[in-house]
Order: C-alpha cells, then sequence, then structure tokens
C-alpha cells in the first residue's frame, strides 16, 4: 500500500547567530522583518503559522515558500 507523501517546499533558511554577533543579529532581524521581536540572551520571537515561537543561538528559522516561518531546532 503506498502512502500519499507531502511535496517538500523549498524556501530560504537562516541560522540565529549567537548574542554577541551584532552583525549577524542584524541581518537576521531585517531579513525577517515585521515577524520578527528580539529577546533578551540572544533569544529572537518569530511569528510561524502555529503562533510565536522562540528560536535560540544556533537554530534555524525557515521562510518556506508560500511566505511564512518555521523555528527549527539545532541538535
Amino acid at each position: 500500500m503506498r502512502t500519499q507523501r507531502r511535496a517538500v517546499e523549498h524556501g530560504a533558511a537562516i541560522r540565529v547567530p549567537p548574542a554577541h554577533d551584532a552583525g549577524g543579529r542584524q541581518v537576521l532581524m531585517t531579513w525577517l522583518g515585521a515577524e520578527g521581536r528580539p529577546l533578551g540572551r540572544g533569544l529572537v520571537e518569530v511569528s510561524t503559522p502555529i503562533g510565536a515561537a522562540v528560536a535560540a543561538p544556533g537554530d534555524w528559522i525557515v521562510l518556506a515558500v508560500d511566505g511564512s516561518y518555521h523555528v527549527t531546532r539545532s541538535s
């Protein structure tokens, strides 16, 4: 029996830089625009389809083709 597979969405991704990387954080916040908000200790709040998500340094923020952001945790 075949199962239906969801097609992979190709988009863009950016890694959350460490708190001390001011330049990298500026690039990230510019990329997120109104969908992101800096929090303390290098954390970033991101608007996602399921609500606000908090990304930590090392996590990836993915911009899907549909224009929504998603946060993936670093291992």
